[in-house]
């Protein structure tokens, strides 16, 4: 059975989105500390008190921009990593099905333009590089699951890797996914020709893929403390 919403109910609802779009963008822009509500409000046509109403502060109104694409991301993460562990069965995933699941629910929000998803990933990071309290906070609740699940599923693709090392590896594999969801701006730096494929989620894939997971896979240091080492 199908619930219709009231005009006044609709109306609030639409108020409600104008705001977050309107935050989400001014936050790229110009930063968490530096925008301020009442600039947030002028931009969505709408006054203070709408925030107080919808959000009640800044800080919650900062969480709910990141929590309402954060939230379908990472369900689509889990999802895809839920589906290679039961065609798997028992055996561990290869480390290329791993980065895959991680990486192609971020790629397809970052490609679309029509839902807000590109302007989310400029803020998502804007985010690691000049993070606040409150989006520290944030995003380590939001992903504790998501890199949990996903680590653990690591070191059993990779069992003679030990834990340390895997935790500093992932940390650069999350630099070079950002810095290729970045888009074409980053590439046109480094290319001696024109990069025309920069938006084809395929294309992306089958390049950073391997590149992560050689990283990955590489071979332990002999200078890793044998303290540090997972036997295999």
């Amino acid at each position: 059975m199908t619930v219709s919403r009231s005009p006044e109910a609709k109306v609030a609802g639409a108020t409600r989105e104008r705001i977050l779009n309107a935050a989400e963008t001014l936050f790229v822009e110009q930063g968490f500390d530096a925008t301020s509500l009442r600039q947030i409000t002028a931009s969505a046509g709408a006054n203070l008190a709408s925030v107080n109403y919808h959000f009640g502060s800044k800080e919650a109104l900062v969480r709910e921009v990141f929590d309402r694409r954060l939230r379908v991301i990472n369900a689509e993460r889990l999802a895809e990593l839920d589906e290679a562990e039961s065609e798997a069965g028992d055996r561990p995933l290869a480390p290329e099905k791993l980065i895959e699941a991680f990486l192609l629910p971020v790629l397809r929000m970052s490609k679309d333009r029509t839902r807000g998803g590109h302007a989310f990933i400029r803020l998502l990071g804007r985010a690691y590089t000049e993070p606040t309290e409150t989006v520290r906070k944030l995003l380590a609740e939001e992903y504790v699951e998501v890199l949990e699940r996903f680590k653990r599923a690591l070191l059993r693709a990779l069992p003679e890797l030990p834990e340390k090392e895997l935790v500093w590896r992932v940390h650069f594999a999350l630099g070079a996914m950002s810095y290729a969801i970045a888009g074409a701006d980053s590439v046109q730096l480094i290319a001696s020709y024109e990069v025309r494929d920069t938006d084809n989620v395929d294309s992306i894939l089958q390049r950073i893929v391997p590149f992560i997971v050689a990283g990955l896979s590489a071979p332990v240091s002999a200078s890793t403390p044998r303290s540090e080492r997972r036997a295999a």
